[in-house]
């Protein structure tokens, strides 16, 4: 990511964490990916490559900017769903301001409906990044949806790990999914199909 792009990232992510302070109902904050996790995330979709990118739960966009600029570098494109008008809508603004909002699809919708109507082997990377106690109900779709040779990323992997144990022993019952924690930021499950 270049230092323009860099420097908007950063205040996304301040305007985030400042924003969040103020909120007592953590449904109603913006919680932010790390700073570092979100540049994992860009060295990981360009060093596998990755076209087609999936991010359930955008936010502001703040991860988004970072999965944005890096499909600028593979020739992709991400998706990117929030439950939230409001949130899509600040991911937009954030997204133009970086010139890239012409790589991003913002949809307004909910992960389980969206997963639903993509096709087999739709995607190449996707971030997984919302309401934790959803993501079993995601594993038939999310599995059916990543292409060979994809890979699964999932936050909060230490910093919430009961809330994430169910979906782990999915994970860890496929045998044609490999996977692994990074201990960066709040904890980084990287997942990756084979057969």
């Amino acid at each position: 990511m270049n230092a323009a792009r860099r420097s908007i990232a950063a205040d996304v992510f301040a305007a985030g964490r400042a924003y969040d302070a103020q909120q007592a109902n953590r449904l109603d904050r913006l919680r932010n990916l790390e700073p570092e996790t979100a540049e994992l995330l860009g060295v990981l979709v360009r060093a596998t490559s990755s076209r087609r990118v999936l991010e359930i739960g955008t936010s502001n966009g703040y991860s988004t900017l970072w999965l944005a600029d890096a499909v600028e570098a593979t020739g992709g494109r991400v998706q990117t769903l929030d439950l939230d008008p409001r949130r899509t809508e600040q991911a937009r603004a954030n997204l133009q301001r970086a010139e890239l909002d012409g790589l991003v699809d913002l949809r307004t919708v909910g992960a389980a409906q969206a997963l639903t109507e993509y096709d087999d082997d739709s995607w190449d990377l996707i971030f997984l990044d919302a309401e934790r106690p959803e993501y079993p109900g995601y594993w038939a779709n999310l599995r059916r949806v990543l292409a060979p040779g994809a890979t699964l990323a999932i936050d909060n992997a230490i910093s919430h790990t009961d809330e994430l144990a169910a979906f782990n022993r999915l994970l860890e019952a496929d045998p044609h999914v490999h996977s692994a924690l990074v201990p960066i930021g709040a904890g980084l499950v990287l997942a990756v199909e084979s057969d």
